[in-house]
């Protein structure tokens, strides 16, 4: 159950980060560099603690033999 959690977590915060660039795509579209470097910056946390979440998850959920 925790690894389903944590994983479900992991796929949510990668869901967050792909927004995050969608929204800095469009800002760098529309001409306003700061918005497009925030939200890069902001999905770049994001994908992180994504990554963070998935790798954890699998090392602390893992069975171990003996």
């Amino acid at each position: 159950m925790k690894r389903i959690i944590g994983l479900a977590l992991g796929l949510l915060w990668s869901v967050l980060a792909i927004l995050a660039f969608r929204h800095s795509s469009a800002g760098w579209a529309a001409d306003h560099s700061d918005i497009g470097i925030w939200w890069a910056v902001v999905g770049t946390f994001l994908a992180i603690a994504a990554a963070t979440l998935f790798v954890g998850t699998i090392i602390h959920t893992r069975n171990r033999a003996g």
